[in-house]
């Protein structure tokens, strides 16, 4: 899918800072502009490096400044916003398109000059490829100066003034780290510069840090004669140089085409999410494997996101031995039955706060099964899966146990252990200690599933379909809401347990029932007229008194509103399936479904440019909120058309 924007999508510098796009280089480094050109946010970077996959980033480039020399007149194609307005660059007056397909392209004018630009990375290395090609249809000499703006520090942090910037043998230094660089272009070094006032809006928006500071001390410029047209090329990177412009090229649209085709997805929507979930696939270092981020620009890798993600990102792509991969890694480090939800660094150990990660897990390994049918891997994993079972059922860490009635409990004190986990100092916005919905979905799938897997490799099975017939009696029994036709979000005692939130669409999308099909019906109703939106489900009922209708803010107002109404983006998918499977996968049904999907194409134009969000706001989602490209929201929605491809088979 090839996204174009024009100059009526940025008639203000607010309107320009609107949307901004996301390439990734596979180790957790990033480049990431508004369409502009311009920085919102103080992790906007043209070169987010990763010196140790996947979360050791270094903010190095922040972006380029552009400036066209035409006789003694210059014209600045930069954008940027200043904490004084009037000191803001407009070169977006200058842009008349952007264009994303594999990688952006900008192409300016200058009276008779156009300028094309474009900015791809290198897969698998810290490398950023800058080429502009310059056509100068004016009787006229035309000199193109490009200025980096360095910083050089941890993602997330602000640059002193202090910190020194040396320039040699055609690379700079500082804080430690070398940026090597090629360019055909001429090369000028200057005493170092510092701007320091930077205004990152959409940080203010957010009650982030909002001024942002870079260094400079070189450029790069060429010349171009009357009616000839040239191209500037520009590469930096941690490592040597190999590829050209051209090479850098060539392989990041094979490589994209590549996994499109391998995918067979054929919906334009669809390969285009291909794509997207390609960015969330990265190298981790620390267990030598492959691992997903969970959403650019804020955060890492973490195992409940993983378990969920890698579902749509990697086996409805079919991209099966980085699911392996994957599943290996947190095979390694299962402890008492739980996976990690946060693997080491630096040699700490891992975190095991997640109830649902070592669940979604088996349910994972049986959608590979279904995809690929590789049994022997289900061998490999079998002892795992074994050991998770027998931990859940005896008690494990953070409360997490099986009750005489066959359904899991989990949590206690300041626990959150549910992907509902904000905690604001000694605050849960979302206690749900007790018998969560989606978590007993996942614990009677997961018994159906062993004992399918028994029956495969010849063991016995007979002590998973027991059980699993008692949760699934004790489900019915205890979880349904007789009052509102729907099903209770926790089974605790206390008032929470009636609220009418997503989770409970889970039970119904999971591949074995627990529910008559009458009242699966009723729920995905429930859930369709109190929660649904085409950008995703609402966390809480508008109806209930604790409903926030806005995401945004301090850190404090964002938390209490995060899992309070506020809209996701992925358990849509789960509504989809479930829609699919409570009408019987009947064409007008599937039809319904796709139809509905066509509202993702104006979302994915929005935000960031081809990726879906994490949030948006619970009253009416129209701005996307949170990480600008979420992993699992991606996944969810590649799913449903990995599944309408199936059903239209």
């Amino acid at each position: 899918m090839k996204f174009i924007y024009g100059k009526n999508d940025w008639k203000t510098l607010d309107r320009g800072q609107e949307n901004c796009y996301l390439i990734t280089n596979g180790l957790g480094g990033y480049s990431s502009l508004t369409m502009i050109g311009s920085n919102s946010r103080n992790d906007h970077a043209l070169l987010m490096a990763c010196t140790v996959a996947p979360n050791h980033r270094y903010h190095l480039i922040t972006r380029m400044d552009e400036v066209i020399e035409l006789d003694k007149e210059k014209f600045s194609l930069s954008s940027q916003e200043y904490v004084n307005h009037a000191k803001n660059q407009l070169g977006y007056r200058y842009l008349n398109q952007f264009m994303f397909e594999y990688y952006p392209v900008w192409v300016y004018q200058v009276e008779g000059i156009e300028i094309k630009k474009t900015v791809l990375m290198a897969y698998d290395e810290n490398t950023i490829g800058i080429r502009y090609v310059i056509h100068n249809d004016m009787n006229r000499e035309v000199k193109l100066t490009i200025t980096p703006q360095l910083q050089f520090i941890p993602k997330g942090d602000t640059l002193s003034t202090d910190q020194i910037f040396e320039h040699k043998n055609n690379a700079v230094f500082s804080n430690g780290i070398k940026l090597n660089y090629l360019t055909n272009g001429k090369v000028t070094t200057s005493n170092t510069e510092y701007t320091k006032d930077l205004y990152y809006g959409y940080d203010a928006r957010d009650g982030r840090e909002a001024i942002g500071v870079t260094a400079s001390n070189h450029n790069i410029s060429v010349t171009v004669t009357a009616y000839e047209e040239k191209v500037l090329d520009i590469i930096y990177s941690t490592d040597s140089i190999a590829a050209t412009i051209e090479q850098m090229i060539e392989n990041e649209s094979n490589r994209l085409t590549g996994l499109v085709k391998q995918s067979g997805i054929k919906n334009e929507i669809g390969k285009q999410l291909v794509k997207s979930a390609d960015q969330f696939l990265v190298n981790r270092d620390s267990t030598k494997g492959k691992t997903l981020m969970a959403g650019y620009p804020f955060f890492a890798d973490w195992g409940r996101d993983t378990m969920i993600s890698m579902v749509g990102c990697c086996i409805s792509t079919k991209r099966y031995e980085e699911v392996k991969s994957i599943f290996r890694t947190f095979m390694q480090y299962c402890k008492k039955g739980l996976m990690p939800n946060m693997f080491p660094e630096g040699g700490n150990d891992p975190l095991y706060n997640t109830v649902d990660a070592s669940l979604l897990f088996i349910g994972a390994v049986y959608e590979y099964y279904l995809e690929s049918n590789d049994l022997a891997f289900v061998e490999e994993a079998y002892a795992i899966m074994e050991d998770i079972i027998k931990w859940y059922k005896q008690g494990t860490d953070y409360h997490i146990k099986m009750d005489t009635d066959g359904l899991i409990m989990a949590g206690s004190g300041l626990e959150q252990v549910t992907w509902m986990d904000v905690r604001f100092e000694d605050i849960l916005p979302t206690p749900r200690h007790g018998k969560p919905v989606e978590i007993n979905a996942y614990w009677y799938n997961d018994l159906k599933i062993m004992g399918l897997f028994a029956r495969l490799l010849g063991k016995e099975d007979s002590q998973y379909e027991e059980l699993a017939e008692l949760v699934r009696v004790s489900f019915s029994e205890k979880f349904w809401n007789e009052s509102e036709n729907c099903l209770k979000d926790l089974v605790s005692g206390e008032d929470a347990d009636n609220q009418i939130r997503c989770n409970q669409i889970w039970a119904v999308s999971q591949p074995f029932s627990l529910l008559d099909k009458e009242k699966e019906r009723l729920v995905v109703s429930k859930v369709y007229e109190t929660l649904y939106t085409p950008y995703g489900l609402r966390s809480l009922s508008k109806n209930d008194k604790a409903f926030k209708a806005i995401y945004g803010g301090s850190l404090f107002n964002r938390d209490m509103a995060y899992h309070q109404g506020t809209v996701w983006a992925f358990p849509l998918g789960a509504y989809y399936l479930a829609y699919l499977k409570v009408n019987d996968e009947r064409p007008e049904a599937v039809k319904r479904v796709k139809e509905q999907l066509e509202a993702l194409e104006p979302c994915m134009r929005e935000g960031c440019i081809g990726q879906i969000a994490e949030i948006y706001d619970g009253e009416t989602p129209t701005i996307s909120q949170g990480c600008f490209a979420q992993a699992w929201s991606v996944s969810e929605l590649l799913r449903v058309f990995a599944k309408l491809e199936k059903l239209e088979v």
